[in-house]
Order: C-alpha cells, then structure tokens, then sequence
C-alpha cells in the first residue's frame, strides 16, 4: 500500500486553491481544505479529489484568527495525519483605493489576512515538520503576486506591499528552516482567471487590463499556478528553497 502524503491547503474552496487541491489530490497527496464561508464550494472540491482516491476533509475558518489556524492544524493530524506540505494560498485583494484614501480598517484586515496568516500556518507547520521538533520534513509554499514588485500604483498599494512581506517571509523562512528537513518557496503569480476580483472586493475589469497588455495577451488559468505550486512543493523540487518563482506571463 503506497502511503500518500498530507497536503494543507488554505483557501482551498476557489480558484487556485481549489485548483491546487485538485491536482495535489492527483499527484497522491491526502487533501486538508480550510475555507471561509462557502460550504457547498467546499465539498465540491472534496468531490473532486475524492474521485482521485484521495481521502479529504474541509475544515472552517479564518486564517487571520490564530485560534481558527490551530484548530485546521489539529483537525488534520486527526483525521489524516501529520501534515507534509502547505500550501498558503489564502488571501484577499482588497479594495481599491490610493495609499492615501484607504481606510485603516482595509490595511488591517488585508494585513491579517495575507500576511498574519501566512506566518500563522507556517508556525503550525513547521512545529510538525521539522526535524527539530520531530518530525520529518517537509515543504511550505506561499502564494506571492507579481504587484510585490510592480507596486500596484493607484489600486492596490495595500495588496502589493502584504505579497513583498510573503516575498521576504519565504526567503527568511527557508534559511531558518532549511537545515530542519523544511523547503519554503513562493510563486510570484500574475492575474488569474479567476473570481477574487469580483468577490473578492477589487477591481472586475482588471484581468481584461492585464490580458491587453500581457505579453502572452491573456490571464493565467487556476491550473497554470497551481502547476507551479505544486512543482516548488514536490521533491522534484529538491533543490529549490528561498525561491520566488514569477509566474506572470511576461509581466
């Protein structure tokens, strides 16, 4: 009997976790899904990966709550086990707004979403996978934007500057960890087609905006970044750590 890996997967109702979800679930990977507030979303994915062979289990909850990423981590090292990979794709764009007419509430909330997050699964994780504290290694990749570099001048200042704080979080992370048995890696994803600019609070023309001037003359797909993630997490992957991996279609 082939011992499948544990995969957690935050955000994994949508988009590119779900999408993500989906080939880890193929790739032999057991699926732990948090998501926030659409069930039936949820267990479509489940589904889904259930139709894989994978055994899958959503869990509910806020990953800018400290309480609510400790109870996703217990959850899985009950009903699964001790998780081998995570994969930090919660996050939330925001609306859009000048630097100088966001409302404090917006910067907080954005900040504790993409930012707090992020070093509240890591903690949780690497607490399970490092050799230090007993475990047996393991793989951490946060999901980036290319706005960390471009600024996002006009709309999403706020957004930008929470994914140059994941940039510097994986290159950080992956050097204090990197000798405990842990690779820690981000993908730097251009605009994807997907919902997170119509739910999300941001802008809904915006991936029509980038498509006219992407040098490939469109947006990505869920499945193009989850193809990413999924390679930086992988032990095909075993040499890469501290990477921020540009995924954005020339942009």
């Amino acid at each position: 009997m082939v011992t499948r890996k544990i995969a957690i997967i935050t955000g994994g109702s949508r988009g590119i976790g779900a999408a993500t979800a989906l080939l880890a679930a193929k790739a032999g990977y057991d699926i732990c899904i948090s998501y926030i507030a659409n069930r039936a979303a949820a267990d479509a994915v489940l589904q889904a990966c259930e139709s894989h062979g994978a055994r899958a289990i959503k869990v509910q909850g806020d990953v800018a709550n400290e309480a609510d990423v400790e109870a996703l981590f217990s959850t899985c090292d009950t009903a699964l086990g001790p998780v081998g990979l995570l994969v930090n794709n919660a996050g939330i764009v925001g609306e859009t707004s000048r630097v100088d007419a966001l409302p404090a509430a917006a910067l907080e909330r954005i900040f504790r979403v993409n930012v707090f997050g992020s070093f509240y699964c890591a903690q949780q994780a690497v607490r399970r996978m490092s050799t230090k504290h007993g475990g047996n290694g393991g793989s951490i990749v946060n999901l980036s934007s290319i706005a960390a570099t471009i600024g996002s001048a006009g709309e999403y200042v706020h957004y930008a500057s929470t994914k140059g704080a994941i940039d510097s979080f994986t290159v950080g992370l992956a050097r204090e960890v990197g000798r405990e048995g842990i690779r820690v890696n981000s993908v730097q994803a251009g605009t994807a087609d997907t919902d997170v600019h119509t739910k999300g609070g941001g802008n809904p023309d915006r991936p029509a905006m980038v498509a006219a001037t992407s040098a490939l003359g469109r947006v990505a797909t869920a499945n193009e970044i989850a193809e990413a993630i999924l390679w930086l997490g992988s032990d095909k992957a075993s040499y890469a750590t501290g990477t921020v991996l540009r995924v954005g279609g020339g942009l």
